[in-house]
């Protein structure tokens, strides 16, 4: 029996008062598809006094969470930078429960956070699981007793270079030489998100890694560190969300990772109201036979002004297709159009030399 899955990516519905817009051009899309999954970038929240425009935030009115369910969306994730404070956390996953629309990444405390999300259809069994790594350093990572996010923890070193890594990079002899950025992902945390998942693949036939992380286009290594560990551990798919932009694609062990998915409904942000600049976004398509994944793709949206997610036809996204396409070759990765989506090799033989080579490479990293 075939199925379908759509991961899409961030969703922030602030200052929505129409739930029915933001995404009436790509419900019917959505609604063909048999699990659905969306990293949610606002809270549900009313506070106190309301807001200011100058200090916003990325907080959407309760009605605006009807949104989710007019579109399909079936579970999404909460497990970013956004969903700060307790008030704020609950509030936003009571109005979620009231939807029923299942959610993973926070919670009431670290168990409830580091819960995964499990959706069956059709006798299929598929688990959901979201970490951030970029969040606030104070009273935001769940803990044994109190409400947040669950998180895997980035490092981040500065060094001297020293040793020829880079062709661009002069000697270290010069004076005035940048320092090489190295990140790396915590391991006891990594190690716990393995164990979750790990725990996770027991109990479904197909499970997927939600991440949050990110600094503008790059890849960084920490990225790596955790989509690799992920898999490793038995995650079948693995999605990033974070930095708003569409980042490289890359299979490793015959498995997709989707580093960024860019953004799937954003029009206004912490951005003082005002609305934030053209954004492309990628909504995947994973296939699903004999409980497996058997292909990925994804298909190009945008918004428009009055806060639309619009499909996109991939022959006015030629320059979008040439930029991951050339990003993802980094890492072996093999990318073909066909009609409006674009089509991604899943083979495990892709991830040669270059690939090695990428990530060899992608361990010294510079700003």
């Amino acid at each position: 029996m075939s199925q379908t899955m759509m991961l899409t990516g961030d969703v922030n519905l602030m200052d929505v008062t129409e739930p029915d817009v933001p995404f009436r051009l790509v419900a019917p899309i959505l609604k063909r598809s048999d699990f659905v999954f969306s990293n949610l970038e606002c809270c549900f929240y009313r506070p106190p006094g309301g807001r200011a425009i100058e200090n916003a935030g990325f907080i959407a009115d309760p009605i605006a969470g009807e949104a989710l369910r007019l579109a399909g969306i079936q579970a999404v994730g909460v497990a970013n930078n956004v969903n700060y404070g307790e008030a704020a956390i609950k509030s936003s996953l009571a109005r979620l429960d009231e939807l029923k629309i299942p959610h993973t990444g926070a919670g009431e405390n670290r168990d409830t956070a580091r819960a995964p999300v499990i959706l069956e259809r059709g006798g299929l069994r598929v688990g959901f699981l979201q970490r951030t790594s970029v969040y606030w350093p104070t009273s935001h990572e769940a803990g044994a007793k109190m409400t947040g996010v669950a998180v895997v923890r980035g490092h981040t070193a500065y060094q001297l270079p020293l040793h020829k890594t880079l062709v661009e990079v002069p000697p270290a002899n010069r004076p005035g030489i940048p320092p090489v950025v190295v990140t790396w992902a915590d391991s006891q945390y990594l190690q716990a998100f393995k164990d979750d998942i790990a725990a996770l693949r027991s109990k479904v036939d197909i499970v997927v890694a939600s991440c949050h992380w990110g600094l503008w286009r790059d890849v960084l290594q920490y990225m790596t560190d955790i989509a690799h560990g992920a898999i490793d551990a038995g995650a079948d798919v693995v999605i990033g969300h974070g930095p708003h932009f569409s980042l490289a694609v890359e299979v490793y062990k015959g498995k997709p990772i989707f580093y960024g998915l860019g953004s799937f409904s954003f029009h206004t942000g912490a951005h003082g109201g005002v609305a934030v600049e053209d954004w492309v976004g990628m909504l995947a398509k994973i296939s699903l036979e004999n409980r497996a994944v058997a292909g990925a793709s994804f298909q190009f949206v945008r918004h428009n002004k009055i806060n639309e997610t619009v499909p996109c036809a991939l022959l006015n996204e030629q320059a979008a297709f040439e930029d991951i396409a050339k990003r993802s070759a980094k890492y072996g990765t093999k990318l073909k159009s066909q009609d409006d989506q674009v089509l991604i090799e899943l083979n495990a033989d892709a991830h040669s030399e270059v690939a090695k080579t990428a990530r060899q490479s992608a361990k010294v990293e510079r700003v």
